[in-house]
């Protein structure tokens, strides 16, 4: 038998499905949408939910969950990416009315889930982001200090001493931890598929293996032809930079994931995560794992961005990206140094300019999309599909009134990313300097004002993405 890490542990866990008979793509329809990942799929359902009659098709390149839905960390966030910048500027009732739909994500796909008999294996047992050594644990009380001004109650998010970290999670030099309940883990490709068939269910024509050449007013443009719809929904995320009309708005960074062997009992009372919370440390690098349901560790980590933005899904599971990321799992938890590493993946997240999530509708074209959410997407697709929903439904709600729609402005209104090479140059000079920081920032044999220096600098850059 093979040592060497296999691929996507998601895909390898599931048996093959053979292809069905399904309606041809049919030449007009209501709302045609352009990917079959969860902001596709999750805008298909409830566009279904309050209009059956709905006629909608989806169109997917591949097969549904291909990109970065079907191979993520498996993280269901009840929360957007720069939400508490929002969240501060709001006042008293807008801003609790705001926290508690975000924090509703969670329990929306759940009883979505539980509705259409979806099983994901989701354990709802919150997320922990650990200080592991000192300037972690500084930067974790600043942290809490701005959540705080954003609104957010020790209910949200609160600090564990080094002792109540331990009795939830034995991570190498665990200060301490925030913890939030608003987080699950779960199986990202099973969600997939239990949308997809529940969608079919319902009516919506999924189109796999039927890629898209590019969309105008009104028209999607197919190998084979053309479709007529009164909206379309460019729902691609990481992938968006394939499509032309999409070029620029949204840029695709890489995330790089591996997963040990099933561990065993003892193996995981000396780590912990009995409740299979989410882990994270804080650290200026993006770091994630989840205690998967079938007993495997599983660890990631942010990688890097191709020039021009190009998308990215094809990683060597036995190169050297892997074995950084191996190295760092094997840090954080010296107990699994002779643990075997059985799969490895990685794909494309996407990034908006802004570094925030975005939604909007343009009657005068008939787009309606979203996206932008930077790594977040498990919980922000599902707000951002009954979103969604809503606005191609005409409907005044809770939803269509926040601050990350952009009402009846255009694809035009995005933020553009600076051209090439500003891009590669600036995404590589802020990732190397993050690594910097982090290598040095509990250094003591390294003078501590180069230490600030660093930092400095790190913070410095860090404000540029915004």
């Amino acid at each position: 038998m093979s040592h060497l890490p296999a691929s996507c542990l998601w895909q390898g866990a599931l048996p093959a499905v053979a292809p069905s008979s399904l309606p041809p793509v049919a030449e007009e329809c209501d709302v045609a949408i352009i990917g079959a990942g969860y902001t596709g799929l999750w805008t298909a359902y409830y566009l279904k939910r309050q209009d059956p009659a709905l006629h909608v098709q989806v169109f997917e390149a591949a097969h549904a969950g291909f990109g970065a839905s079907g191979r993520n960390g498996g993280w269901l966030i009840g929360g957007i990416a720069g939400q508490d910048a929002w969240l501060a500027s709001l006042d008293e009732d807008a801003r609790e009315a705001t926290r508690q739909l975000l924090y509703g994500i969670v329990d929306e796909v759940k009883t979505v889930c539980e509705r259409e008999g979806i099983g994901c294996d989701l354990a709802h047992g919150g997320v922990l982001y650990a200080a592991r050594g000192v300037a972690q644990a500084r930067r974790a009380r600043a942290w809490l200090t701005d959540l705080q001004r954003a609104g957010h109650t020790a209910a949200d998010f609160r600090w564990l001493s080094a002792s109540e970290l331990a009795a939830q999670l034995q991570i190498a030099d665990g200060l301490g931890a925030v913890f939030s309940p608003h987080c699950a883990t779960l199986h990202p490709l099973k969600l997939v598929q239990g949308l997809l068939h529940t969608v079919r269910r319902m009516g919506v024509r999924v189109h796999e293996a039927c890629p898209v050449a590019g969309f105008g007013k009104g028209r999607v443009r197919l190998q084979g032809g053309e479709v007529r719809a009164r909206w379309i929904v460019p729902a691609l995320e990481g992938a968006s930079t394939t499509l032309p009309e999409l070029k620029g708005r949204v840029q695709p960074a890489q995330s790089l994931i591996v997963a040990t062997e099933p561990l065993s009992a003892a193996q995981w009372d000396a780590i912990g995560l009995a409740g299979r919370a989410a882990f994270s440390d804080l650290s200026r690098g993006v770091t994630y794992g989840q205690r998967t349901a079938d007993g495997r560790l599983l660890f990631g980590a942010r990688g890097g961005y191709q020039f021009a933005g190009r998308p990215r899904w094809d990683f060597d599971p036995q190169g050297d990206e892997f074995s950084l990321r191996t190295e760092l799992m094997r840090q954080f938890f010296p107990q699994l140094q002779d643990v075997r590493i059985t799969h490895a993946w990685g794909g494309s997240l996407g990034l908006a300019r802004g570094f925030t999530p975005f939604a909007l509708r343009d009657r005068s074209r008939g787009v309606a999309c979203a996206g932008g959410y930077g790594g977040e997407g498990v919980g922000a697709s599902n707000l951002m599909g009954r979103t969604l929903a809503d606005l191609i439904c005409e409907r005044e709600t809770l939803l269509t009134r926040q601050r990350w729609v952009e009402g009846e402005a255009g694809l035009s209104s995005l933020r553009r990313w600076e051209p090439e090479p500003l891009r590669y140059l600036g995404y590589h000079a802020i990732r190397s300097a993050f690594v910097l920081d982090d290598a040095l920032a509990d250094r003591q044999d390294i003078p501590a004002r180069l230490r600030r220096l660093v930092g400095a600098g790190a913070d410095a850059l860090e404000g540029l993405m915004h």
